[in-house]
């Protein structure tokens, strides 16, 4: 009797640009360690513009699921049909599950993705933790309730433009204790951890930070990633922060998150983060 041929369930990240994109080797490898051998995991460019129809053309062509990264979370968020809780406060999604029927559910990961990583892997306390996070964007409001879960004393949000961020803490205010400000208004305050969401170190920028921001044993996490420090990583070193990383982490905890969204198995993160955080070192 012939071999049974292998169905393979698609599942893809759209993004643009999307070359320098790691998910797919963190996907393939995390269907590799679970035994998921009718699994693939493609990264797909789609501008913004052709979004709806690249969309239809990858679950009619049988996908299964998809993540969504720049520029595409809004636009995921508004073609869901179901949303998680988090993706609806969030206002973005990076996490599509397609229905037999070709409804659309949505999930947003990085928030529980930045948690696990903190606070799990990192050991990093945020109970009862002062915290600043700088950048009042997208990156932002999709890790904002999954912070205030832990119970920090205060949350405070830096941007350039003042209103963006006192309306943000507004939006969230009913989960703790958050305000929003200015960064010359940061002078005379210190943190415990200090988070940058914005998208400096991806142009090799810092933002206008004092050099008396960080308060002692003090955590510092760029949701950016880079192979070399990125200029914020290095700041956190320079001014003493035991702790000083990039957004590796979140990225492999949130795509497994992800994975067991779809596959119903959470596999195993540590190998990946390590490996790839001694690469940056």
């Amino acid at each position: 009797m012939a071999a049974r041929e292998l169905i393979t369930e698609p599942y893809a990240v759209f993004g643009h640009p999307i070359s320098h994109s790691l998910s797919p080797r963190i996907h393939n490898l995390f269907a590799k360690q679970t035994g998921q051998s009718n699994m693939t995991y493609t990264a797909i460019d789609v501008p913004g513009q052709c979004f709806d129809q690249a969309l239809t053309k990858f679950y009619q062509q049988g996908g299964k699921g998809l993540n969504c990264t720049v520029p595409l979370k809004e636009l995921a968020f508004k073609r869901a049909d179901h949303l998680s809780e988090r993706a609806r406060r969030c206002g973005a999604v990076n996490t599509l599950v397609f229905r037999e029927d070709g409804q659309i559910d949505a999930d947003n990961t990085d928030g529980i993705g930045l948690l696990r990583d903190l606070t799990h892997n990192l050991k990093i306390q945020i109970n009862k933790q002062k915290l600043l996070i700088l950048g009042a964007g997208g990156a932002t409001r999709g890790i904002l309730e999954s912070l205030l879960t832990e119970q920090p004393e205060q949350i405070v949000i830096a941007n350039r433009t003042v209103s963006k961020a006192t309306k943000l803490a507004e939006l969230f205010s009913d989960l703790g204790e958050v305000t929003g400000c200015g960064y010359d208004d940061l002078k005379a305050q210190r943190f415990d951890i200090v988070v940058n969401a914005t998208a400096a170190s991806l142009h090799g920028q810092l933002p206008p930070l004092p050099d008396t921001l960080l308060a002692e044993d003090a955590c510092c996490y760029d949701l950016a990633y880079s192979v070399q420090p990125t200029p914020f990583v290095s700041w956190g070193n320079q001014y003493g922060a035991a702790v000083s990383t990039d957004g590796i982490g979140m990225l492999v905890e949130q795509a497994a998150e992800a994975f067991l969204i779809w596959r119903g198995i959470r596999p195993e993160t540590m190998p990946l983060i390590n490996d790839s955080r001694l690469k940056q070192g």
